[in-house]
């Protein structure tokens, strides 16, 4: 595999990222039987803490060990796609939830 930096695709790809661990946060929380307001604030909160981890902005450690996570996309053509810098998937969360909620998912 190849690394490869591309600001533009790697932008996509994290979108789509979020995107699915929203969705299957919130399927989850429908499944734990939560509706409404609540199941959009809890799928809000959870999913942006989880972002949080990914794009290294929660401070990871434990016992002096350092956990800095670099996020990267195989590609189809078995490349791996980097941004440059870290991801950023927090600052999507609260537009992508606005979209899946506008769009009916409430229940």
């Amino acid at each position: 595999m190849r690394l490869k930096t591309d600001a533009d695709q790697f932008d996509q790809l994290q979108q789509l990222f979020i995107r699915e661990i929203i969705e299957q946060i919130r399927l989850k929380l429908v499944q734990a039987g939560l509706r409404g307001k609540e199941l959009q604030d809890l799928t809000t909160h959870i999913a942006f803490s989880v972002a949080s981890t990914i794009d290294d902005t929660a401070r990871i450690e434990s016992g002096g060990v350092q956990v800095r996570p670099c996020l990267t996309f195989v590609t189809e053509d078995d490349q791996l796609v980097h941004g440059g810098e870290n991801s950023y998937t927090h600052e999507y969360v609260a537009d992508v939830v606005g979209e899946i909620f506008s769009n009916g998912a409430a229940d």
